[in-house]
């Protein structure tokens, strides 16, 4: 490793979205959670709240709540209900993998690249999708916002976290994140991220990625081990 060089070798990947299909878990999930709370579905408070959900997906997703219910006590109480809710969605088979998303990480790292995946879900519901898809030992180290001391995306912070967990570069632009959403993109860009992917496969097209920051936007994660080549050749 030269000090000039400055090729990605850690690569951090979003999951829901970016790595994993859902199917619109996450409205479900707030659906049945707002339900808990009062907001009834159909109302105008549940389109707005909706609307805020959609705008701000990749936020952890504590802090989405502690936005639409202005109070700790409701925005923990609805928190746990949106865990449990896409939980079971998730236990019932509602999920799936990204085409080629598996075989991206495999070819990532039997190219020598460190993988992360990193989520704004909790923990227990993060690893209740890596079960579901037998992910568990997919790549060395996966990160929820708790793991990064409590602040998800748009913060850096668990770019960072991973930046530091691995030890796999010694200069953050040797990093590449990838993710769908505008906050995954400015969670790059604030990290110092070099390569700032933005795909098509979850929340925000390609104008919300690219005035975020996306340094590239792609069809999807498959092809982001070929852009990653060509950027290190």
């Amino acid at each position: 490793m030269t000090t000039n060089d400055t090729s990605a070798r850690l690569v951090v990947l979003d999951m829901a979205g970016t790595t994993v299909a859902d199917g619109g878990l996450v409205e479900q999930a707030f659906s049945a959670a707002a339900a808990r709370l009062g907001v009834e579905a159909g109302s105008a408070d549940h389109a707005e709240k909706l609307d805020y959900v959609r705008a701000t997906m990749g936020e952890s997703k504590i802090s989405v709540f502690r936005h639409l219910f202005g109070d700790e006590e409701k925005a923990q109480r609805a928190n746990v209900a949106f865990e449990q809710a896409y939980g079971e969605l998730v236990d019932g088979g509602q999920i799936s993998a990204i085409p080629g998303a598996r075989g991206a990480i495999e070819e990532l790292r039997g190219a020598g690249h460190t993988v992360v995946l990193s989520t704004g879900f909790a923990r227990i519901t993060q690893d209740a999708i890596l079960d579901a898809l037998g992910w568990r030992d997919l790549v060395p180290l996966t990160l929820c916002p708790a793991d990064a001391g409590g602040r998800g995306r748009p913060y850096p912070d668990m770019v960072l976290a991973a930046f530091l967990r691995t030890g796999a570069v010694d200069d953050v632009r040797r990093i590449a994140v990838a993710g769908d959403t505008s906050y995954d993109m400015l969670s790059g860009v604030r990290s110092g991220a070099g390569i700032v992917a933005g795909v098509l496969t979850g929340a925000h097209d390609k104008d919300q990625l690219s005035r975020h920051g996306a340094t590239h936007v792609l069809g999807s994660v498959a092809e982001l081990p070929g852009l990653i080549a060509r950027a290190g050749a």
